[in-house]
């Protein structure tokens, strides 16, 4: 696990160029403190920052080269099946110098170019420099696990793991997009591939990058599709889930140092812990009654399946005290209150070992998040005409107050493409135009999530909300806080589920046996049951709750947050009386809108500190200037 950054072409002379290669790799030296390599000469500059875990020894450094060294590779994540693709390329005339999964990559790229994407089966992120031909090829993988940002300054291409590395390449001018902050308060999440810094995108989950002759070619090789086979028994897809979990987790467990695990009390990790007898698991909670703290249930499965479990009360001072550090490290706001929680594991975890698998993306492919029972919620209601379910859903959004079935009316007058824009929605548009300036752009989020939907139109709702999570919601929020978290901590995170062949058996289950009137993930709980207790099996989903809602009505944190929601920076995006209302309203208790409040708070601590240079170091409250 690494960090890799670069650019193309000569900045003035030799002594510029490394300077400049040198600060872009330093700035991410969290994600590999064991070693770092540069390749600079003959029309490029590769960064790399390593965090050793396969082949541990100096033979595993990077930049690494094909047999005549044309090509040059550096590379971010893990390759599972890296031995049979070194035995399949030593058989075709390949001569390996190391007993890394890196090296795999850049002669599987000198035997089949962008075909060796399709063999892989792991988490990636990298690039590959061609000096004869002078191009740069670049390739994510399938769910986006591993990220890659990348920008064109004048006549240079400059990437990075991270987008610190290109902030740090001289003539990139550090501009907000605007565009993203208008979708930011939509999701809660930067919405991929554009960022918050004009210029500067992502390269896509299952995309890769061509860079020749100064222009930009990406392209998609993989989608995640649903092929439903409606013939699968519950017993069949039971087996087929066992099957295929236990092979994946096996081979996420690949490893030259110990491997331990997240645990909360949800089924996901919980599933995943089971292949732990003996090795360490990892839990934090908060000291707000049970709804906050999953440490206890932790407790309990860890002892009954062999664990050695380790856990972390996180204190409120603890936690608004590294939001600046946080911030920092995600490079753009995240309003997923969960992150810092994340962060916090991950710390804990990092004092023990140097890898831990978790349970991310389970519920994206096993149809797991309680927000997928709405299209059998609504559909009694659905019977009614449209015209008049739409007639009373005007009546509704018309009433200037909420009621208990406000959403349950103007949601049913929609077609799911309208109503479902992700697993997290903030601000209606009448909501945004309210509390933005009038010269902030305001969109529909729909525009974006359209021509996702248009690929599943023959499918079920169902189905397509999934597709929508794995496209929009995974990469923009779940797998961003994951790695950025983790590797703040110089921990490297995996995630079993997110596996190439776990979704072709997740892709095949019928909607019965995803999402059904018992539970949500009904077949994944079912071959989970096996290995679990019945009551963590079958656990209604939870999430990674974190007390905002308490803190925000505390004085301490109340006044923190209306010193920044009246502050300057506020004033140049916000309408900030309206943001004044929408924290006074939650303090009063008339409305829960802490997770409105914490969308713009994290936007103008992030804001804070990359524009107006305000520190990241932990403190004791995170004031904004």
């Amino acid at each position: 696990m690494c960090g890799i950054c670069g650019f193309t072409g000569e900045i003035i002379d030799q002594n510029d160029r490394d300077a400049v290669i040198n600060r872009m790799t330093d700035v991410i030296t969290h994600r590999g403190p064991d070693s770092r390599g540069v390749f600079a000469g003959g029309g490029i500059a590769m960064g790399f920052r390593r965090l050793s875990i396969i082949d541990i020894t100096e033979s595993g450094d990077q930049p690494i080269f094909n047999e005549d060294k044309n090509l040059v590779l550096t590379f971010n994540g893990e390759i599972y099946n890296y031995r049979e693709l070194r035995r399949e390329l030593a058989e075709k005339g390949h001569v390996f110098s190391t007993q890394t999964d890196s090296e795999v990559l850049v002669h599987g790229f000198e035997e089949w170019q962008e075909g060796l994407l399709g063999r892989l089966r792991g988490m990636f992120g990298f690039a590959i420099w061609n000096r004869r031909e002078q191009t740069l090829f670049m390739a994510r993988d399938y769910f986006g696990i591993k990220p890659l940002h990348y920008a064109q300054v004048g006549e240079h291409f400059v990437y990075g793991s991270e987008i610190k590395s290109i902030l740090e390449f001289p003539g990139f001018e550090k501009k907000l997009n605007l565009r993203e902050l208008d979708r930011y308060i939509s999701f809660e999440y930067p919405v991929p591939p554009e960022t918050f810094f004009e210029g500067v995108f992502c390269l896509m989950p299952a995309h890769y990058l061509w860079y020749r002759g100064g222009r930009v070619e990406t392209r998609r090789y993989w989608d995640p599709l649903f092929q439903v086979d409606e013939s699968i028994t519950e017993e069949q897809a039971v087996q087929q889930i066992e099957d295929v979990f236990e092979d994946s987790v096996n081979a996420h467990k690949i490893s030259d140092v110990e491997v331990g695990c997240f645990l909360s009390s949800g089924v996901d990790s919980s599933y995943v812990s089971t292949y732990f007898a003996g090795q360490k698991t990892f839990t934090v909670g908060f000291d707000y009654g049970e709804r906050y703290n999953e440490i206890d249930w932790a407790k309990r499965l860890s002892s009954e399946i062999g664990i050695e479990h380790h856990y972390k009360v996180i204190t409120p001072e603890e936690y608004w005290g590294n939001i600046r550090k946080i911030q920092y490290h995600m490079d753009q706001p995240l309003a997923d209150a969960s992150c810092i929680a994340l962060y916090f594991v991950s710390k804990i975890a990092s004092e023990y070992v140097k890898v831990v698998l978790s349970g991310e993306g389970a519920d994206e492919l096993f149809g797991g998040y309680n927000i997928y029972h709405e299209p059998d919620d609504l559909a009694g209601y659905k019977r009614v005409p449209l015209f008049l379910r739409k007639a009373l859903a005007a009546v509704a959004r018309a009433l200037p107050f909420s009621f208990r079935g406000k959403s349950f009316l103007i949601r049913g007058a929609q077609p799911i493409e309208e109503s479902f824009i992700g697993n997290c929605s903030m601000f209606t548009m009448a909501e945004k135009r309210r509390i933005l300036r009038a010269d902030i752009p305001v969109s529909r989020p729909q525009e974006l999530t359209r021509p996702i939907y248009d690929k599943v139109r023959d499918q079920d709702d169902v189905t397509k909300m999934q597709y929508l999570d794995i496209n929009v919601w995974l990469a923009g929020d779940i797998l961003l806080k994951a790695d950025r978290m983790s590797m703040a901590n110089s921990l490297e995170l995996r995630v079993p589920f997110l596996d190439k062949k776990v979704f072709e058996v997740a892709s095949r289950l019928p909607r019965r046996l995803r999402v059904n009137s018992e539970n949500t993930k009904y077949a994944m709980r079912k071959a989970a049951v096996k290995r679990l207790p019945d009551a963590t099996a079958q656990k209604k989903k939870l999430g990674f709750p974190v007390p905002i809602r308490v803190w925000l009505r505390e004085d301490k944190y109340y006044q923190l947050v209306k010193e920044a929601f009246q502050s300057t920076t506020a004033g140049q995006f916000f309408n900030t009386g309206e943001l004044v209302a929408l924290l006074d309203d939650h303090r009063a208790g008339k409305h829960d809108n802490s997770r409105k409040i914490w969308t713009i708070y994290i936007f103008l601590v992030w804001y804070d500190i990359y524009f107006n240079g305000a520190s990241h170091e932990p403190g004791d409250l995170p004031a904004v200037s």
